[in-house]
């Protein structure tokens, strides 16, 4: 039976009413499951079998960093399969939509627009095809039980398109001369490690630790690891092609042990030239078309776009957060959002301005819903709720403050006693 749907024994008012409730408490979840997918960005299977370790000339990390740094893979097509366990509560199909929500898909909006059907990956597992012939085409394909979604750029033109609700999402990529230099499709190992090696600092151990044989290439594995105790992060593996310098598999395990948080790898890969026709697409007789004029810039976020930095000293693929940064207003967090500590034990905070999260009798019909989402604890700071996941955590106090981050519930506690 679809979660939530009336029986005999339930009247069409109670089932609105149901539906109220859920609608009315997804607010408060809505800033934890969007932490979640934001956790999914650093670092996204069961791990791909390696048929043994080749033998390679020796390597030191630095040499292997610098390696994926330089490396420029302009054609690739292969699959990519991908699961992502991050422990998010089970919602009974309310965290399929919140994903939705949280990447901005509203009411109307298009069942292929990038932006929301990319949310997916941030649970479950999933196969992709990917395909990529230089900055200005590239086609990710989202394979499911009996459809398919793609989203495909091809110079100018970025188009998504859902097969089984047959829609079609269209815009233009930006004017830039440097449209699309780092336009990758998502969920590529590469697209991850670029994340996870921007957090590389003196907080951080970095290994080489053997080979292996991914997607039938030969590679390096390269582990980074947090030196800090107290974060939920226990070690990222990143299997690095020896020829091309391309991260074939990434793998986040938690510190808390069990299957990995993210597990992204090819099973087949191929750096030769993809057929022009890959690229090519026409809406289907029939379908829905959506035009976006901004959908350019919001491609580019769907694609996964990375900056590219040099390596200077060791390690320096990117900047590890700072204590006290105040990230402002804008896109990227709240007003007044700012940083305590910094490495894999960075926690971020800011003030809602709200009550907190209601709970128990306060919290009227939804309350014991909630209580039953979240760990509620005690400090200087008062009380307030702690939201977990596998790899993120999230502290709401019942004034409204929010304290977040790769790090254990303790350490959000102590985060908060030390505000006050």
């Amino acid at each position: 039976m679809a979660p939530y749907a009336s029986d005999d024994s339930t009247t069409a008012g109670e089932v609105d009413e149901q539906r109220s409730v859920r609608r009315r408490a997804a607010r408060y979840i809505v800033p934890v499951t969007v932490v979640g997918v934001a956790a999914a960005t650093i670092g996204l299977v069961p791990a791909l079998a390696d048929s043994g370790d080749p033998d390679l000339p020796k390597i030191t990390a630095q040499q292997l960093i610098e390696k994926i740094a330089k490396s420029d893979v302009q054609q690739l097509s292969g699959t990519v399969k991908i699961s992502t366990d991050l422990g998010l509560p089970n919602l009974g199909g309310l965290e399929s939509g919140l994903l939705s929500g949280a990447a901005g898909q509203g009411e109307g909006g298009s069942s292929a627009d990038p932006t929301a059907k990319l949310t997916e990956l941030a649970s479950g597992t999933h196969t992709l095809r990917v395909a990529a012939d230089g900055p200005d085409k590239q086609k990710l394909s989202l394979l499911e039980n009996a459809a398919e979604y793609s989203v495909i750029h091809n110079g100018k033109d970025v188009w998504g398109y859902d097969s089984k609700s047959n829609e079609v999402y269209h815009g233009t990529s930006s004017e830039s001369p440097e449209r699309g230099k780092d336009q990758q499709p998502p969920a590529l190992p590469k697209d991850f490690a670029e994340e996870a090696l921007k957090a590389v600092d003196d907080t951080t151990s970095v290994t080489v630790d053997g080979t292996a044989q991914v997607a039938g290439r030969d590679a390096y594995k390269l582990v980074v690891e947090p030196k800090q105790s107290g974060s939920t992060v226990g070690a990222i593996t990143v299997a690095v092609d020896a020829k091309t310098g391309m991260p074939l598999k990434f793998t986040l395990t938690p510190a808390g042990g069990g299957p990995a948080v993210v597990d992204a790898g090819f099973t087949k890969v191929s750096f030769a030239r993809p057929a022009a026709s890959t690229f090519d697409f026409t809406p289907p007789k029939g379908a829905k078309v959506t035009e976006e004029k901004d959908a350019g810039k919001e491609a580019g976020k769907a694609w996964g776009e990375t900056p590219r930095k040099a390596p200077g000293k060791p390690f320096d693929l990117g900047e590890a957060p700072k204590a006290g940064k105040d990230s402002g207003k804008g896109p990227d967090g709240p007003d007044g959002m700012k940083t305590i500590g910094e490495g894999w034990t960075a926690i971020a905070t800011f003030d809602t301005g709200g009550e907190g999260v209601p709970s128990g009798k306060a919290g009227g019909e939804f309350g014991g819903f909630i209580d039953s989402l979240g760990d509620k604890v005690h400090g200087k700071f008062g009380s307030g709720t702690v939201f977990s996941t596998r790899l993120v955590n999230a502290l709401v106090t019942d004034d409204g403050k929010v304290y977040a981050g790769l790090v254990t519930k303790d350490a959000l506690v102590k985060a908060a006693d030390a505000g006050k």
